[in-house]
């Protein structure tokens, strides 16, 4: 007896393997996703900007990378003694101007050339409300709690999403032919226009990567929105806040991406990867033991075998550690 709506996954469309170089950009759920490939040992450069929400936030961040933009003294402001961008995350804000203009702009040279090399763009859209910065009228990626009346929101129209993306495919696909583009919609609510507003938004946003993917070939959707929706509206299934999946849930669509897009023999790796990852967070009795130093050994000799059979996984660092603890 089935007891819950099961959501339709696009099994067999494409594959994602581990010689794949993957860049994330989006909502938070970029994030969670983008850290579980990373720690399955996928090569990804995730959120290059920090966290944006809206679609012509990402599209603006995606042609500065194209682009290669560098950025001077006129693309950051200061505010109560930090310096900030209005495109990035305020991870990357600081107290020096010269700080934070480095730390933007060696992330923008990286993420540039990797977007060169990828083999995969995923992309998550969470709300599809913007907020325009009054002086210039531009969409920003980050208010950084600046007055609220210095920006103006509004919800964005379908056709300017779908004619926006339809040209940057275009112009990263000049620079990159054979890149290919997944789309999902962010499963994390944005309760602040309420939970009717928080429909419409995702509504624009659902019809929008519809047709986006429809018209551009090499385009695919990943159904992260419909699963929590469907397989998991159970509030059990939710964050402490009730708007964000918990951990849980996460996990849950991690598994069903993972059914999706992995074949046997990547789900292989990622099994072995997890064990000589459980096993690096081993806490050892005596670390200065016989015992723990074999222990050691052991997980070192797991990592070459890895490394020999699929060299392009980077696993020096976990090298190191093992040579580290061993030399102790």
């Amino acid at each position: 007896m089935e007891l819950i709506t099961r959501t339709e996954l696009p099994a067999g469309q494409c594959e994602i393997k581990h010689s794949d170089r993957l860049l994330l950009m989006g909502s938070c759920f970029t994030d969670n996703i983008g850290n579980r490939l990373s720690d399955s040992k996928f090569r990804c450069d995730v959120n290059p900007f920090g966290v944006l929400y809206n679609p012509m936030s990402i599209f603006q961040a995606l042609n500065e990378l194209v682009d290669r933009k560098v950025y001077s003294d006129d693309d950051v402001m200061e505010s109560r003694g930090v310096w900030f961008s209005l495109m990035h995350h305020s991870s990357f804000s600081s107290p020096s101007k010269e700080f934070c203009l480095e730390n933007i702009n060696t992330r923008i040279r990286y993420s540039s050339d990797f977007l060169t090399k990828a083999d995969w763009l995923l992309l998550t859209f969470g709300t599809a409300r913007v907020y325009r910065w009054n002086e210039t009228g531009c969409i920003v990626g980050n208010c950084h709690k600046l007055n609220e009346k210095l920006f103006s929101r509004s919800l964005l129209e379908i056709e300017d999403i779908v004619s926006s993306y339809t040209a940057l495919i275009s112009k990263i696909r000049n620079l990159n032919p054979d890149i290919k583009l997944m789309f999902t919609v962010s499963p994390i609510r944005h309760a602040k226009d309420g939970m009717h507003g928080n429909q419409i938004s995702k509504s624009v946003l659902l019809l929008a990567v519809d047709k986006i993917c429809s018209s551009n070939s090499g385009c695919f959707y990943f159904p992260s929105y419909e699963i929590m929706m469907d397989e998991l509206r159970d509030y059990r299934f939710y964050a402490d806040d009730m708007l964000h999946p918990s951990s849980l849930a996460v996990d849950y669509i991690w598994e069903k991406f993972s059914e999706t897009y992995f074949s046997k023999p990547t789900m292989e790796v990622i099994k072995s990867w997890n064990e000589i990852n459980r096993a690096l967070g081993h806490k050892p009795f005596n670390p200065e033991s016989e015992a723990y130093g074999k222990f050691l050994s052991q997980i070192l000799l797991k990592i070459g075998t890895l490394k020999e059979k699929f060299t392009y996984l980077d696993v020096e660092k976990e090298i190191e550690l093992c040579r580290t603890l061993l030399k102790k």
